[in-house]
């Protein structure tokens, strides 16, 4: 009555226990808790804190899939005592196991390299003024608001206002669990229809924003920058932010001049910790230029040929209709208010399905 199902639940979680390489994972957390149980490796106790972690991690991935197996080993030898007073209980677990195994899967679109890294919002509004600067400024709130809702923590790391309405830009800080493998699919340029609300004809008008999302990696070993590749320079911070502003040269602007690329922060407080800032967020810019021009290596990148303000992923129309339309994966939404408010899982997930089917 039930072998064909629970034969049907262990092909699903073979291949899934194949695709996300578990044993290997099972091989390197046994290592790990080995150099974790020597009294010496607490000598270096940076590096003691960094192996526990990378611990935990594999043990938080390793773990619901081991219980999984082990409960479908469980209901086997249920189904082979057999019994009408077993039925029900069977089917709770074949029942319960089957969500659980559907909520596990998730995670089978979170295999690339950064996927588990926490990620950079950078908002720029594009040509257009004001119009464009408001837009800005609503692409903001709408990603605010979803990483709100995914629990995620959030730090602003640099954010220039517009003369009138909205922003120049906005660069974000996310962490929280497979940040960047979840918000990576919003980068690109966003484009926006509606009547303007800033001219006293109220006629359509048209704004774009360009998206980043960039990986936060976690050291200089990730990415090598040729430090002759960069020039950085020093200037007065602008805005709030205590009484050295505008007294002394803590904003920092960086630029690798093979690709142009170029990361200014002002933000924090010291020069110092602006550099450190700047480099993390340029880091970042440049692994999403090599997976964007396929390099095999940073010195391999070549300048203009990031997809930037040539990759439209979104339209969003407000007027004379209303409807939200991904430009790759076709998935569309009317509810335009709650888009905007920042109900994207449904975005999100048609493009991490559509990246796991190719």
């Amino acid at each position: 009555m039930f072998q064909n199902k629970l034969d049907s639940l262990k092909t699903d979680l073979e291949k899934s226990w194949q695709k996300l390489d578990i044993n290997s994972k099972i091989s390197e957390a046994k290592k790990l808790e080995k150099i974790v149980a020597e009294p010496e490796i607490w000598l270096d106790p940076e590096n003691a804190k960094q192996k526990n972690l990378e611990l935990a991690k594999l043990n938080d991935m390793i773990e619901p899939w081991n219980l999984l197996k082990s409960q479908l080993d469980d209901i086997n030898e249920l189904i082979e005592l057999g019994g009408d007073d077993l039925v029900t209980e069977i089917y709770e677990q074949i029942s319960a196991i089957e969500k659980k195994l559907s909520e596990l899967k998730l995670t089978l679109r979170f295999t690339g390299k950064y996927d588990e890294k926490n990620a950079i919002l950078r908002i720029t509004a594009g040509v257009g003024g004001t119009e464009a600067m408001d837009w800005a400024s609503m692409l903001e709130r709408m990603y605010l608001k979803f990483c709100e809702k995914k629990n995620f923590k959030i730090a602003c790391l640099e954010r220039t206002t517009g003369e009138e309405a909205g922003i120049k830009t906005g660069v974000y800080e996310i962490s929280g669990t497979n940040a960047y493998g979840i918000l990576k699919s919003e980068h690109g340029v966003h484009r926006l229809v509606r009547l303007s609300p800033f001219n006293a004809d109220n006629l359509r008008q048209t704004s774009f924003a360009l998206v980043e999302i960039l990986p936060v990696l976690d050291n200089d070993n990730d990415v090598e920058i040729d430090e002759k590749d960069l020039r950085i320079d020093v200037y007065h911070s602008g805005g709030h932010g205590g009484q050295s502003v505008n007294t002394t040269n803590s904003a920092v602007r960086i630029t690798h001049v093979p690709t142009n690329t170029v990361v200014a922060i002002q933000n924090e407080r010291s020069q110092l910790q602006n550099k450190e800032k700047a480099m993390e967020i340029l880091r970042g810019k440049l692994i999403q230029m090599q997976q964007e021009q396929q390099a095999d290596s940073i010195s391999a990148l070549r300048a203009g040929e990031s997809a930037k303000w040539g990759q439209q992923i979104r339209n969003y129309v407000l007027q004379p209709y209303k409807l939200v339309k991904d430009t790759r994966t076709k998935y569309e939404e009317t509810d335009t208010d709650a888009v905007l408010n920042g109900e994207l899982d449904n975005f999100i997930n048609a493009y991490l399905e559509m990246k796991v089917g190719e």
